[in-house]
């Protein structure tokens, strides 16, 4: 599994900054549309508890909420990781 997970959904503004984000942070992800994959919906929800996108995880950390709340935690964690 990758090392970096963001789930998301269509027309989503917070969902769209983190992906810019981590582009920016050159930190590679996979994106998974909890929307249009029924089975990324369960995983995110497996694996994060929580039913709303976006869902960032960075290794064994989950951020969820709006973009600004999970930016500096996403910094943080990929900070440690260099």
């Amino acid at each position: 599994m990758p090392d970096i997970t963001l789930y998301t959904v269509p027309q989503c503004a917070d969902c769209e900054a983190i992906k810019r984000l981590l582009q920016h942070e050159g930190a590679p992800f996979t994106e998974k549309n909890v929307r249009g994959d029924p089975q990324a919906l369960a995983e995110m929800q497996r694996r994060a508890d929580v039913r709303i996108a976006p869902v960032t995880i960075i290794d064994e950390h989950i951020f969820y909420g709006p973009f600004s709340d999970q930016r500096p935690r996403i910094l943080a964690a990929l900070e440690k990781r260099a």
